[in-house]
């Protein structure tokens, strides 16, 4: 099952975050792979580690692309996304996971560094038995089309409008 949550307002990767912890509720298995976020930490990553191995959190990602200092090259941004999506392919085929989370993955498609068709292609060969979330603000039509689960998150209301900063824990 591929399912997506998108749109500008806050939580889809939260509500991937409860998806994973359902799933590990449940005796079964589940994967993260972030594409964007990389060296920032965020609560997450040391909370999975807590329930490991049922749950884990890769961060393949090197960061937000061209803001927030980022000085790196953007093909080594697209680099690093290649690898993520190629990790993803891996892992489709490993029977280890029940749930496969590509975080912000909707993103590093926006910013151009996978193609749409590349992602189409890796997740068709998705197994029935395996879900697979996408995430990440202006998910493409053609995600949308071939998702069984598509979610819009919408902002109605953000302190970030009014000029406060990111909060720990709740934003990261």
């Amino acid at each position: 099952m591929i399912i997506v949550f998108t749109g500008n307002g806050k939580g889809k990767t939260t509500a991937s975050l409860g998806q994973m912890l359902r799933t590990v509720g449940r005796g079964k298995r589940a994967l993260m792979i972030q594409y964007i976020k990389g060296p920032w930490k965020s609560g997450e990553d040391e909370s999975y580690k807590r329930l490991m191995p049922e749950m884990e959190i890769r961060k393949m990602g090197l960061g937000f692309v061209g803001i927030l200092g980022d000085t790196l090259p953007k093909s080594e941004h697209k680099k690093a996304a290649a690898h993520a999506l190629a990790t993803f392919e891996k892992e489709l085929t490993s029977k280890k996971w029940s749930l496969i989370v590509l975080d912000e993955i909707n993103v590093a498609v926006s910013l151009k560094l996978l193609s749409i068709a590349a992602v189409l292609k890796a997740i068709k060969k998705t197994p029935p038995e395996l879900f697979v979330i996408l995430t990440g603000r202006g998910a493409p039509a053609s995600f949308i089309k071939a998702a069984d689960l598509a979610t819009e998150m919408k902002e109605i209301k953000h302190p970030f409008n009014k000029g406060e900063l990111a909060k720990i824990a709740l934003d990261f």
